[in-house]
C-alpha cells in the first residue's frame, strides 16, 4: 500500500522509544516472513551500528549475520571498528575504485545526476539524444504526464555533458551491491539496511511506495529505521551507551539540545563526490586533508588524460581535476 508524505512526517515526529518499538515490530515481521533467513548490511557507520545494537538486543535474533563489504574506500577507523566488533562477515568486490573509474567514470554530484550524464553522453555518441529521456532532463526539456516541466529535470548539471572526464554511478553497484547480491544468491538471505528516508529524494520515494518492509520490491529489503532522523540515531547511541567508531569523535549537544558529532559527520566512501557540493566548509575533502593527509594526497592528486578523457594514473585518482570542474574547494577550509 502506497504511503502519504504525511504518514512519514508523523512517524518522524514520534518519540525515540516509540520508534524503537516500531522498528522492532518491523524487524520481527521481516524475520517471520523469511523464516529468519535474513541479514544486516553493515557499514560500520553510526546508523547501521545503531540498528545492529537493536537487532542483537532482540533475544531470538542472535543468529542474524552482519555483513560488511570491504571496498577499500572506508576510513581506516571504520574498518578497524568493524574488525574489532566481532561476528561480522566480510566481503570484497571484484574491482577496486580506481578500476571502476577507469572503466566507467567518476561519481559526481549524485547517483541520479551521474547516471543521467552517463547515459545521455552515450546517447549523444550514438546520435540518438533528441528523444532520450536523460538528455532531455539535463536540458530541462522533459515533461511529465500532464505536459508540464518535470520535477526530474536537472539542467543545472547540463555542463557535465562537456566535462573532460566521464561521470558514472556504477561504483556503488560494482563495489557494494554486487558482492551483497552474490552473498544473497549463495545464502538465500534477504537484506536489512540502515537507510533513512530523510537522506535523499530517492529514499523518500522508495519509502512512500514500499514503507519500511519492501516485501513486493524487485529486490526485497527491510529498512526498519527509515522513518528515523539523524538526531534519533545520535540520541540512541548516547542513551544506550552504544560503542561506535572513533571517526565520529564525541556526540555532544549544542545550546538548543541538538546532538552533533565533534569528528566526521558522514563516513561513507572516502573518495565519493556525491553530495560534496552541498557541504559547508570544511567539507569532506578538507577534513580528509587534515585527518588523513596521505589518503587525501592519493585521492586528490595524480591523474592523466587518455584520448581526451581524464582518468587516474599510478600516482593517484586525480579527483582534484573533477572537483575543480564542479566548483568544489578541497585545498583548505574557508573557516581557517
Amino acid at each position: 500500500m502506497k504511503h502519504q508524505i504525511s504518514d512519514l512526517y508523523q512517524m518522524q515526529s514520534l518519540p525515540l522509544e516509540d520508534k524503537i518499538h516500531m522498528t522492532e515490530r518491523r524487524l520481527k515481521d521481516w524475520y517471520n516472513h523469511y523464516d529468519g533467513n535474513i541479514y544486516l548490511s553493515y557499514s560500520g557507520g553510526k546508523d547501521s551500528t545503531c540498528l545492529l545494537h537493536i537487532i542483537r538486543n532482540i533475544p531470538y535474533f542472535s543468529d542474524i549475520p552482519a555483513v560488511f563489504v570491504d571496498t577499500g574506500l572506508e576510513y581506516p577507523e571504520i574498518k578497524k571498528f568493524v574488525q574489532d566488533f566481532g561476528n561480522v562477515t566480510i566481503l570484497r568486490p571484484k574491482m577496486n575504485f580506481r578500476q571502476v573509474i577507469e572503466k566507467y567514470g567518476y561519481p559526481v554530484v549524485s547517483k541520479e545526476v551521474s547516471r543521467r550524464v552517463q547515459y545521455a553522453r552515450k546517447a549523444i555518441e550514438e546520435g540518438r539524444e533528441e528523444n532520450h529521456g536523460d538528455y532531455q532532463k539535463l536540458c530541462g526539456l522533459f515533461l511529465d504526464k500532464n505536459g508540464n516541466k518535470s520535477q526530474y529535470n536537472c539542467e543545472k548539471w547540463k555542463f557535465l555533458l562537456d566535462a573532460p572526464f566521464r561521470c558514472s554511478s556504477e561504483c556503488c553497484t560494482i563495489m557494494k551491491k554486487n558482492p551483497l547480491k552474490q552473498y544473497e544468491k549463495e545464502t538465500g538471505r534477504v537484506p536489512i539496511v540502515a537507510t533513512m528516508a530523510s537522506e535523499s529524494r530517492l529514499r523518500k520515494e522508495h519509502w512512500l511506495i514500499h514503507g519500511c518492509n519492501a516485501f513486493d520490491a524487485k529486490r526485497p529489503r527491510s529498512q526498519p529505521i527509515s522513518f528515523w532522523t539523524e538526531q534519533d540515531i545520535l540520541e540512541y547511541l548516547v542513551k544506550y551507551k552504544v560503542p561506535y567508531s572513533p571517526i565520529y569523535g564525541e556526540i555532544l549537544q549544542d545550546e538548543n539540545e541538538k546532538y552533533y558529532t565533534t569528528g566526521a559527520h558522514r563516513t561513507g566512501c572516502m573518495f565519493c563526490m556525491f553530495g560534496c557540493h552541498l557541504e559547508k566548509s570544511p567539507n569532506r575533502f578538507q577534513q580528509l586533508a587534515a585527518t588523513h593527509p596521505k589518503i587525501y594526497d592519493y585521492c586528490i592528486h595524480g591523474g592523466e588524460k587518455i584520448d581526451g578523457i581524464w582518468k587516474p594514473d599510478k600516482t593517484g585518482l586525480g579527483l582534484g581535476k573533477v572537483l575543480d570542474y564542479i566548483g568544489v574547494n578541497y585545498e583548505g577550509s574557508d573557516t581557517e
